[in-house]
């Protein structure tokens, strides 16, 4: 009788050590099946926003950014960011309008961040250091990273240029002798004998405008807006009768006409709104 007992006991005691055996089996491999499952989700999910399409892997954004950011208390803020494939950056201002035009140059390294959409300028601590990178163009963030808004929002974009920076400063708008060279697309032709060449110049003293169209002496006011902006009032001129005044009566016209500027180098576009330039005028620089 005690010998049929223990052979009962132990063949139980045989019988649990199995099912234990075959339910950890069981729920080792359950759980071997629930990390792979689990793998393939992370995989079809994390690998396609890792290889998602952004500024950083899918433009061509190494290269040269320009343009004219406004400024509280000078014309604009002409700005040069130059970027390259080796995290390497250098930015050079010019704070315009001023009558010693501040010029500043940066060098360092910049960052992306996570989403590759923008980069830091490292090391920049005394002004904005981060632009969100779009197609051919660097949008300036403010202080705490986010996209500008309001009427100037469109203002805080660099361009990318298609060659090399000029090494020519900007001349300045204010003081400078223009000469006229070009009106509504066509060459100006020399002045007469014994007469001045046609020009203008923009005082900065009661915004006055003096100047001459060739024949006669003109004088007048102008007023600087928003950035790049500027118009004409009480334009006169003296009443000399010249042969050939349709030149200086188109020149005149200008200014009627006028409502921005654009200043490269050493040319002067005055224009209105996204047409063709009025007029062309080259700086000159007298001694």
């Amino acid at each position: 009788m005690t010998i049929r007992l223990w052979i009962l006991a132990a063949g139980m005691t045989a019988l649990y050590s199995c099912q234990s055996a075959a339910d950890k089996n069981a729920q080792q491999q359950q759980a071997s099946i629930s990390q792979g499952a689990l793998q393939e989700i992370t995989d079809s999910v994390v690998k396609p926003m890792e290889m998602a399409d952004n500024s950083l892997t899918s433009l061509d954004w190494p290269g040269i950014y320009e343009g004219i950011l406004p400024c509280a208390d000078c014309e604009g803020i002409k700005t040069t960011i130059q970027i390259d494939t080796n995290k390497t950056f250098e930015v050079n201002t010019v704070y315009l309008g001023k009558d010693k035009p501040l010029k500043q140059a940066k060098k360092g390294t910049f960052s992306w961040n996570a989403s590759g959409g923008s980069i830091t300028l490292d090391g920049i601590t005394d002004g904005p250091n981060q632009y969100l990178v779009g197609e051919n163009k660097l949008i300036q963030l403010d202080m705490q990273g986010q996209r500008i808004t309001g009427n100037l929002a469109s203002k805080y974009e660099l361009a990318k240029l298609s060659g090399p920076v000029s090494n020519v400063p900007d001349a300045l708008l204010i003081e400078t002798y223009w000469k006229l060279t070009e009106i509504m697309g066509k060459p100006v032709s020399g002045p007469a004998d014994g007469k001045r060449e046609a020009h203008v110049i923009l005082k900065k003293e009661k915004n006055r405008v003096q100047g001459h169209g060739g024949c006669n002496a003109f004088s007048g006011t102008y007023e600087l807006k928003d950035l790049g902006r500027i118009s004409f009032s009480a334009m006169a001129s003296t009443k000399m009768a010249c042969p050939n005044l349709d030149q200086e009566s188109a020149f005149m016209s200008v200014f009627q006409k006028a409502d921005g500027y654009i200043i490269k180098g050493d040319t002067l576009q005055l224009i209105k709104a996204r047409m063709a330039p009025l007029a062309k005028f080259q700086a000159v620089y007298l001694r």
